[in-house]
């Protein structure tokens, strides 16, 4: 960063300045939805030719980890925008293909696909000498950038497209002779037809990958370090994130919803231990647990064998560390991927340990030393993440308006550091504790920092005055008039916000 910026976080002179909005996947779209419901002007950046980042399949924009079988693990009513539900006649988990047609018809309906700049990607980012933000982008397929100087920044490029390998290598990798990926590369089963394939991973990616391939492979093998809570995706003929939305399992302790959603995982479809794979070594809330309904059958029937992790490689064949060894022609990685940001300085910005999982975000969203940086969807809910990121934007544009404002650097920087130590507590360190929120709690931590940010803003002086020949003018103490074109404070804040929309939702779910 070239220079060190202003605690403050001044309200957008939509006369002056436009907004950047990183991403056109689904996190990004919901930030071009909040700010063009209040007329906030803005140039959302995409690196592909459409929206819909890791649900587009196949995707042009050279980041996408979405595969043929891709299906949502989060329910139709547990994922959808509360400003556009999804209609009832699509099934209860969504292939790729509906959840791409979905976000195209969300941004057709509110109209703002003529303000998303497609096949554009965002090289560098920074604060701007007299305020503001310098950012330079990239036409695709060209060597041709430009800078152009924007009021704010929101980011929304997604945490799962930067792969992440284990470290370090296992002995004899660079030697090994079959091939070797990360699971972001992988797309279909067909080239691994009559191989030998192992998945290294108990992750979700790794159950439909494994559970893809032993459709077609020779022999298909799943190895781990460690143990897995596996999780249908129907729990008594219910969707199982149906759980998520009960405000009744939000209020108990977190050691009974532990007791609780293990006995039932139990009674649903036994001990995982039973199919021989390793016992999990962490409450099933402690971290997002895997959701198969074909892993644990695939392996009882014998069509994937289950094997710990990797000790070594040496030529065609993989030795693991319970001594036994397989041929093996292919080896994919689904280990995880890496938080990047490479159009930012990602240690000034996000403090140390952003790249590692641990950025240091006031509510997980706002940097407390940069004013104007937003980071929308740099969360791992249990949950979905869409209406999260709704909620996110709506508060960003609160910002935005003037309509709230933050508190002091030091009360966000208290409230970050309450949060790790909580999160360090909770999740496990695997688990990027850092970007970890329960779904309802969060809603509710966000729409209760809307209101009380509302509140900062009326007690230092700003107020909204309608006027016949400009419309709603914002009044401050601090400075003087500035007309706006966006609807007054009351609009934004009502009882029908996407938060608030979602808990009230909920009562409905936990009275079935």
């Amino acid at each position: 960063m070239r220079r060190a910026a202003a605690a403050a976080v001044p309200a957008l002179d939509r006369g002056r300045g436009r907004v950047c909005i990183v991403g056109a996947g689904s996190s990004g779209i919901a930030a071009c939805q909040a700010l063009h419901a209040r007329g906030i002007p803005f140039d959302c950046f995409e690196a592909g030719t459409e929206v819909g980042g890791n649900w587009r399949y196949p995707s042009d924009n050279g980041m996408s980890s979405a595969y043929r079988s891709l299906h949502a693990k989060s329910s139709r009513k547990g994922m959808q925008y509360a400003t556009f539900p999804i209609p009832d006649d699509y099934p209860n988990y969504l292939s790729h293909t509906a959840v791409a047609k979905y976000l195209d018809d969300y941004v057709d309906h509110f109209g703002f696909r003529g303000s998303i700049r497609f096949q554009t990607s965002v090289v560098w980012a920074e604060p701007g000498w007299e305020g503001g933000w310098d950012v330079t982008i990239r036409r695709r397929h060209t060597t041709e950038e430009r800078t152009e100087r924007y009021a704010a920044v929101i980011v929304a490029n997604g945490h799962h497209w930067a792969p992440k390998y284990p470290e370090p290598t296992f002995p004899g990798a660079d030697t090994f002779t079959g091939e070797q990926f990360h699971s972001h590369d992988y797309r279909t089963p067909e080239p691994y037809a009559d191989k030998r394939v192992l998945i290294l991973g108990i992750g979700n990616s790794a159950c439909d990958i494994a559970t893809d391939c032993s459709q077609v492979a020779a022999r298909t093998l799943i190895a781990m370090r460690r143990g897995a809570h596996i999780v249908p995706k129907y729990l008594f003929g219910t969707p199982i994130d149906h759980l998520t939305l009960m405000r009744l399992g939000t209020r108990t302790p977190r050691c009974l919803q532990n007791g609780a959603a293990g006995m039932l995982m139990r009674i649903a479809q036994g001990n995982v231990t039973a199919y021989g794979l390793p016992k999990p070594d962490h409450k099933l809330l402690s971290m997002p647990p895997t959701v198969s309904d074909s892993l644990l059958s695939r392996v009882d029937h014998g069509d994937i064998i289950v094997k710990p992790t990797i000790d070594r490689l040496d030529g065609d064949r993989v030795h693991f560390t319970d001594g036994s060894c397989e041929k093996v022609d292919t080896v994919i990685y689904c280990t995880g991927y890496r938080i990047r940001h490479p159009f930012l300085d990602e240690a000034a910005v996000l403090g140390e340990g952003g790249s590692s999982g641990q950025p240091r975000l006031y509510r997980r969203v706002i940097p407390p030393h940069l004013p104007g940086l937003y980071f929308i969807g740099l969360v791992q809910p249990l949950g979905a993440i869409m209406p999260i990121a709704e909620a996110q934007a709506q508060w960003a544009a609160d910002l935005l308006e003037g309509q709230a404002t933050l508190p002091q650097p030091a009360q966000m920087n208290r409230e970050i550091d309450r949060h790790r130590a909580v999160a360090a507590r909770r999740y496990d360190p695997a688990a990027q504790p850092g970007i970890r929120v329960d779904f309802l709690p969060y809603l509710r931590e966000i729409h209760r920092e809307r209101m009380a940010g509302a509140k900062r803003a009326r007690a230092a002086g700003v107020g909204w005055l309608r006027s016949p020949s400009a419309g709603w003018l914002r009044l401050s103490k601090a400075s003087s008039t500035t007309t706006t074109a966006g609807p007054p404070p009351s609009r934004a804040l009502t009882d029908t916000a996407p938060a608030d929309r979602y808990v009230h939702a909920s009562r409905d779910l936990s009275a079935q």
